[in-house]
């Protein structure tokens, strides 16, 4: 988990991924099944060892695609990627 951040009344917990080129998949598409659970356990455990945390949370994905130039070619938020189940 890279950023944890607050929307209004909404814990937002953000995975920041980038890729160079996408012959491998998107940077997105790079988040597997096993990945995601862990992302659900690591917001559930902050939830639980935090006082003051909102009712609602969401785990978010900025996907960042870097040319060979190394400048970003594509940086996208998509909100609500990995649903809590």
């Amino acid at each position: 988990m890279d950023i944890v951040a607050r929307q209004k009344e909404c814990l937002v917990f953000v995975e920041v991924r980038a890729k160079r080129g996408t012959e491998f998949g998107s940077p997105e598409e790079s988040i597997t099944p096993t990945k995601m659970d862990k992302l659900r356990r690591v917001a559930a455990h902050y939830c639980q060892t935090h006082e003051g945390i909102p009712d609602s949370w969401r785990i978010d994905v900025v996907a960042v695609e870097i040319d060979r130039q190394n400048q970003p070619r594509r940086i996208e938020l998509i909100e609500n990627a990995v649903s809590e189940i």
